[in-house]
């Protein structure tokens, strides 16, 4: 353990002391507009259910169930025959294709999700099923079958199908022109960073400079980047780099920004489904009285005298909020943070309380919930 402590210490030693603890690239703060993530969809059948799946005593089960037999040369005389069916059950069927976008052939993970009534997926498989894109009438994209794994043991109507999803066409990404606007991530916009990551690009691209791209230097002009807005750069190829596109994108996207400069404002980012809250910078509160069903002061009149036998013991349900000594009289929200932490306050009430506090002007942070 003291092992593992002192190797954690080094390295925080070593990021804080190294000049590029808070370099980035452009590509890791942005992206090219229209490279984002590509939605497939489509409705599946599982079965080998254990006795868990859907009735067939429902026609939403039992229509599709009849196409896939009547499919394979087993077509039932009547749906009726299939009313005793609980081995199978209707699923969505969901794949998220990356920003990267991908070719026909790669394989990506498919989850599903019970459809209707089924109580649980698991042992099931998943048989082979058309995924579509996001708009009506979107051509197939890809086929999903494959093992369910569910997700969570005590949550059984949604599961993973492992690398189960395979393309049969290509989803590219977006096709560069004379210019390009990057996006900046949620995380880093504002005007202020917009401006600092556009100076970047053109210091790098400075008169007849070099600029250092993944193989290759190449010379372009400066001021090739121009802030749009708060969260958007347009980046305009210089006619001598329009010959080897990809060569200036990728230049361009490889020039180093230092995330300590770019003047960010505090944020608060929660995501509500893993429980996780992340604070960036010494948040502030500024002064209020914070009530909630955990706080709670209970006061026995008179007091009872404890014995050997029966000793007095005292349990809290409240912790001071001290502060350090400040010439504002704003509190930290570190502070608020460890007293709902010693109060045992949990994460999805210490999530509301961030909520309400941030929506009266309290919190002085940018509030970010996933």
């Amino acid at each position: 353990m003291l092992r593992l402590s002192a190797i954690l210490f080094g390295i925080v030693l070593a990021l804080a002391a190294s000049p590029l603890a808070f370099a980035s690239k452009v590509s890791d703060l942005t992206r090219i507009r229209g490279q984002g993530e590509f939605k497939l969809r489509g409705l599946g059948l599982v079965v080998g259910l254990n006795g868990t799946g859907d009735s067939g005593k429902d026609l939403v089960l039992a229509r599709p169930l009849a196409k896939l037999l009547e499919s394979e040369g087993n077509s039932p005389g009547q749906i009726t025959e299939l009313m005793g069916a609980k081995a199978v059950a209707v699923v969505w069927v969901d794949v998220t294709i990356p920003e990267v976008g991908g070719r026909a052939d790669d394989k990506f993970d498919a989850y599903v999700s019970a459809a209707y009534g089924a109580q649980s997926l698991r042992g099931g498989r998943l048989v082979l099923s058309p995924l579509r894109g996001p708009l009506p009438n979107s051509p197939i994209y890809a086929f999903a079958s494959g093992s369910v794994e569910l997700s969570d043991p005590s949550l059984g109507a949604s599961g993973k199908v492992r690398a189960g999803a395979q393309l049969l066409r290509d989803v590219a990404g977006p096709v560069v022109g004379d210019s390009f606007d990057l996006y900046i991530s949620p995380y880093f916009s504002g005007w202020a960073s917009a401006q600092k990551i556009a100076t970047c690009i053109n210091s790098d691209a400075g008169p007849g400079p070099l600029v250092q791209g993944m193989d290759s230097s190449i010379r372009v002009s400066a001021n090739v980047a121009t802030v749009l807005d708060d969260r958007t750069i347009r980046v305009v190829i210089p006619e001598a780099e329009r010959p080897d596109k990809a060569g200036f994108v990728a230049a361009v996207l490889s020039a180093s920004v230092r995330v300590a400069e770019l003047d960010l404002p505090a944020q608060v980012i929660v995501n509500q489904r893993s429980g996780v809250i992340i604070i960036t910078g010494d948040v502030e509160i500024s002064p209020g009285l914070v009530t909630h069903k955990d706080l709670v002061i209970n006061t026995t009149v008179p007091t009872p005298i404890g014995t050997p036998q029966n000793p007095l013991t005292t349990t809290t349900h409240f912790a001071e909020l001290r502060t350090r000594p400040r010439a504002s009289d704003n509190a930290r929200l570190a502070d608020l943070m460890s007293a709902m932490k010693q109060l045992d306050v949990s994460v999805t009430d210490q999530i509301e309380i961030l909520q309400m506090l941030y929506k009266t002007g309290r919190l002085h942070a940018k509030m970010i919930v996933d």
